[in-house]
């Protein structure tokens, strides 16, 4: 079975910085795309950041462009998030995830990590 597993949440002032990864273990797997999402209170869960496995490409959502870097490792199974001028409506719970495969969406989720940005 495969298991995401977030690190790197936490809580810092705004415009500070944060980097997430996120570990891919156990049952090998092939993934079509790793992204992360987060979930704010009362909001609904959206899409951050996605990257392509097979030739890296990006996708940002539009509230994140500029300041959020998605990248990869690809022998590690290990993807990042680069969070800069983070800003308090950046915090929510951030959680890794993959399409693997075969797969229609997104099919494999982490348990999350909380980042929180204080003014």
């Amino acid at each position: 079975q495969v298991q995401l597993v977030e690190s790197g949440g936490g809580s810092v002032q705004t415009g500070g910085s944060l980097r997430l990864s996120c570990d891919a273990s156990g049952r090998t797997f092939s993934a079509h795309a790793m992204g992360w999402f987060r979930q704010a209170p009362g909001k609904e869960r959206e899409l951050v950041a996605r990257i392509r496995w097979a030739n890296g490409e990006p996708y940002y959502g539009d509230s994140v462009k500029g300041r959020f870097t998605i990248s990869r490792e690809i022998r590690k199974y290990t993807i990042y998030l680069q969070m800069s001028s983070l800003k308090p409506e950046d915090t929510a719970v951030y959680y890794c995830s993959a399409q693997r495969v075969g797969a229609r969406d997104y099919d494999v989720w982490g348990q999350g990590t909380q980042v929180t940005v204080t003014s």
